[in-house]
């Protein structure tokens, strides 16, 4: 949601940037868009590291600079911003990264961005790169009512573990997925292969496979904490094929007419017509902003299948999982998620999509609050950017 910030000081400000980003972020630039002194959410990239010393060092914290505040320029109706660098590194010599913020400044004045304030917290101190009155060694942690000794918070790689599932559970989804292979063999043209008895539940399952883009509706009602085996079995089994998991990532974004729409156009493809232009733009990140509460809903689900699923059926879902994080603005557990699947399969074709988005800096248009015409209810909005 957009969060309107009354900070009264730089440092009231710093103790409001983790319930923006909804995480402590570590090792990190955050930038925090404003409009009229209303923030836009917030910005979070990883902290340059080894490029501090000479012209290579600083031609790549530059490119660096440039790319930040290319994302903030992106952000419609931004007109000022705020930097802030939160490092592990000591404040003993002087602010941490001070290239990166000159840089940042730099790039900001030649754009025409306001920066509101540049301010660091490090491991013993915080301070602001702007005030000429900031200690050498920088203001007390305790400033920002932080005790330099306690437990660190969870940064913004936390949340991104699959949820804990145990063994029979696993088990129990992994019968369920052969008596479901043996289900399918037996309704196809390929009856000889379904040796043995099958399981009625695995009969069933199939008849779900008639009507797919309503499974994947009615699985998002689905409770992920008390997955029955042969409902989760049914959903690995279509996230593990990418016609059908793309018709889910694009219905999930919209709704179940959309889904109907992108399992024809599937069909009509690999019967040689063109695909849909407007669909194809979706998994890009292109259109309309999808719904926020679908999509949560729909990683919650794909992360509990992902977690029961065996190994070598994971990847399915692992990529999945990388889509919807990164399509809801979190970086940081798409590229989790991409080297899990990328680990069990090492060309998987998604996994690797998603990887390269996160590695060239590349969200989705509609994170970059589209315009108001288009602009869905403020709980849709992402708080925040975690590139």
């Amino acid at each position: 949601m957009t969060t309107i910030v009354r900070a009264h000081s730089p440092a009231h400000f710093l103790t409001l940037v983790p319930d923006m980003l909804g995480f402590t972020p570590r090792e990190s630039l955050v930038l925090v868009p404003f409009e009229r002194g209303r923030s836009l959410g917030a910005m979070r990239f990883d902290l340059p590291h080894g490029a501090h010393a000479g012209d290579a060092g600083r031609s790549e914290v530059d490119r660096i600079a440039a790319t930040c505040i290319g994302m903030v320029c992106k952000v419609s109706r931004a007109d000022a911003f705020t930097i802030v660098v939160c490092t592990d590194e000591s404040y003993a010599a002087g602010a941490p990264q001070a290239a990166l913020a000159a840089a940042l400044l730099s790039r900001a004045d030649a754009c025409g961005l306001r920066v509101v304030d540049a301010l660091c917290v490090a491991s013993d101190a915080w301070g602001s790169y702007l005030d000429a009155d900031c200690p050498e060694r920088g203001r007390p942690l305790s400033d920002l009512g932080r005790d330099p000794d306690a437990a660190p918070n969870p940064d913004q790689s936390a949340g991104a573990q699959l949820p804990a599932s145990d063994l029979a559970e696993r088990e129990r989804v992994a019968r369920a997925l052969k008596s479901l292979a043996q289900a399918v063999r037996l309704v196809t043209d390929r009856p000889d292969d379904a040796d043995g008895r099958i399981d009625p539940a695995a009969l069933t399952a199939v008849c779900a496979l008639n009507d797919i883009p309503l499974l994947f509706e009615t699985a998002l009602d689905w409770d992920a904490a008390s997955l029955d085996a042969f409902d989760a079995a049914t959903m690995i089994y279509c996230l593990s094929r990418p016609t059908l998991r793309d018709v889910a990532l694009i219905q999930w974004c919209d709704d179940l007419a959309a889904g109907d729409r992108a399992l024809d156009a599937q069909l009509e493809w690999e019967d040689g017509e063109d695909y849909p232009t407007d669909l194809a733009c979706r998994m890009w990140g292109e259109g309309r902003r999808p719904s926020g509460e679908r999509l949560r809903a729909a990683l919650d689900l794909v992360r509990r299948l992902a977690a029961v699923a065996p190994r070598h059926d994971r990847p399915g879902a692992l990529a999945v999982c990388a889509w919807l994080s990164w399509a809801l603005g979190s970086s940081t557990h798409a590229e989790v998620y991409s080297r899990q699947a990328l680990e069990i399969e090492q060309e998987h074709g998604l996994a690797e999509i998603v990887l390269t988005f996160v590695m060239n800096t590349h969200l989705p248009e509609w994170a970059f609050d589209p315009d108001a015409s288009r602009r869905p209810a403020a709980r849709d909005r992402p708080a925040h950017l975690d590139l």
